[in-house]
């Protein structure tokens, strides 16, 4: 088992606080997306559909399909003004021993896609509107699952109710509400006027065209982080942002701009996953979510401005007065001991503090979780801790095979080697070489346990001396 420990984003100074950080577009030969690169890398993290928008050459498809290439995906790229229902789905034959249909599957069906970008959606005819309604939605097509298919990404052109400029964009048609619904998130590509003269420069320079993107997968490994942290963190939304959420929606709603519930939860998933790509929540980033989650202007409606700054200055200020500030800096701390100190000094709640708990177990390495829960859950079993009752079983359910240990211990022998000891022993041994007392014997006890549960730290010193700094700082609260 890998004991890596992912890389974490460095937390804010404090609430509110915003780093100018570098750009992974920028990275991928992608310019004047900088301003929208937060609502873009949360889509990555929760995975949810994706529309842009914007005048014709404002790097909408260029954008996505260069997504696609440094993710290394198989992509999907349709024009929905032109495409027959049969190029998504292949040609059907009847299947001779399930019965049914089957589908004669060809390099640009979606059935193996992993990514799939749906050109020109607004020009869409309404049949295949309706059929793209459970692409987009459900991953599905005919009924059928699409397994594979993970990223849903549309573009279309500003519909004809929403005119401005010197284009008319005649043929580009309002969305269908129900179907706009369904997306996350919108953005809304810069023109030339609103570019930066270094963006348009790199824009002009004609040196990068047609090559395949590649930052040499940077940008994939982040969002595996990303990704990871989003998929333990979201069972235990931060309050911060789900109150933030319902004071924004309702306000939104009693201005008359509606959004709808299901739109509620797709802003929170969107909330946490741009914070947890920026570093943390700020007020520009939660305003450029908020922004971003209005699917109105799909339909060629524009909400009144001074309604969503309104009901985003409210929601914000109730959000940060509420939030649990110190469960933040607990879940960007990277040492088990200042972890724990956090826990003891600022934690406001039971509630809150087994949520802390919960998350830390969720996203740490597996073997950091169990010396934590090794080192902390005695103090908690006897009340020490300001956790609640699930924080404690939690601990406990991780904990307890450490503090008695039972099973056996296997490795691999090769055929012409006899009586081998465990691989690991040799390591462990060397770290509890100048231990003595009580840290020994707890050292012992912990590598004896993830010899039997087969875990393998990368760094077993740095494991063993995070388990005696907690202990230590129980002893010195005397709370062990």
């Amino acid at each position: 088992m890998s004991a890596a420990k992912p890389v974490r984003p460095a937390a804010p100074a404090k609430l509110g606080a915003s780093e100018a950080k570098p750009s992974h577009l920028a990275a991928l030969g992608v310019y004047g997306f900088d301003a929208v690169e937060p609502v873009v890398l949360a889509a990555l993290v929760t995975e949810d559909p994706l529309l842009l928008v914007g005048n014709s050459g404002t790097g909408k498809t260029f954008l996505l399909n260069t997504l696609s290439e440094a993710l290394g995906l198989e992509h999907r790229h349709y024009n929905a003004s032109l495409i027959a229902f049969d190029d998504l789905v292949g040609f059907p034959y009847p299947d001779a021993e399930r019965g049914g249909v089957k589908f004669l599957e060809t390099p640009a069906t979606v059935w193996g896609a992993e990514s799939v970008l749906i050109d020109e959606i607004s020009r869409c005819k309404p049949e295949h509107q309706n059929r793209l309604f459970s692409l987009v939605h459900e991953r599905r097509i005919q009924g059928i699952a699409l397994p594979k298919l993970r990223f849903r990404w549309a573009a279309m052109n500003p519909c004809s109710a929403d005119q401005g400029g010197a284009e008319d964009y005649a043929g580009s048609e309002a969305l269908d509400p129900a179907l706009a619904d369904r997306f996350a998130l919108f953005v809304r590509a810069a023109d030339w006027a609103e570019l930066s003269a270094e963006e348009r420069m790199k824009i002009a320079a004609p040196a990068g065209e047609g090559k395949v993107a590649d930052d040499g997968g940077q940008l994939r490994a982040q969002i595996e982080v990303w990704r990871a942290r989003f998929l333990a963190e979201v069972e235990h939304c931060p309050e911060q942002i789900l109150v933030y959420v319902t004071t924004a929606v309702t306000a939104l709603n009693g201005a008359g701009i509606r959004i709808s519930p299901r739109r509620s939860r797709l802003m929170a998933r969107s909330l946490l996953a741009a914070s947890l790509a920026a570093g943390g929540p700020a007020d520009r980033l939660f305003r450029r979510i908020l922004d971003a989650s209005l699917p109105q202007p799909c339909w060629g409606v524009t909400p009144g401005a001074e309604a969503v700054a309104a009901a985003h200055r409210a929601a914000w200020d109730v959000a940060g007065a509420t939030a649990h500030r110190w469960l933040h800096a607990f879940m960007v701390e990277d040492r088990l001991a200042h972890k724990l100190g956090i826990l003891l000094d600022e934690c406001d709640s039971p509630d809150s503090g087994s949520q802390a708990i919960a998350q830390l177990l969720a996203t740490e390495a597996p073997e950091r979780a169990a010396a934590f829960a090794y080192a902390v859950y005695p103090a908690a079993a006897l009340g020490s801790l300001p956790i609640g009752a699930e924080g404690v079983n939690d601990l406990g359910k991780l904990a307890s095979p450490l503090l008695a240990v039972e099973g056996e211990v296997s490795w691999s022998e090769r055929l012409h080697e006899k009586n081998t000891q465990h691989p690991e022993i040799a390591r462990y041994a060397q770290v509890m070489a100048p231990l003595k007392g009580g840290r020994l014997e707890r050292a012992r006890q912990l590598f004896n346990a993830f010899m039997v549960q087969k875990l393998v730290p990368a760094d077993p010193a740095a494991v063993e001396a995070a388990v005696h700094a907690c202990v230590a700082l129980l002893k010195k609260r005397g709370l062990a």
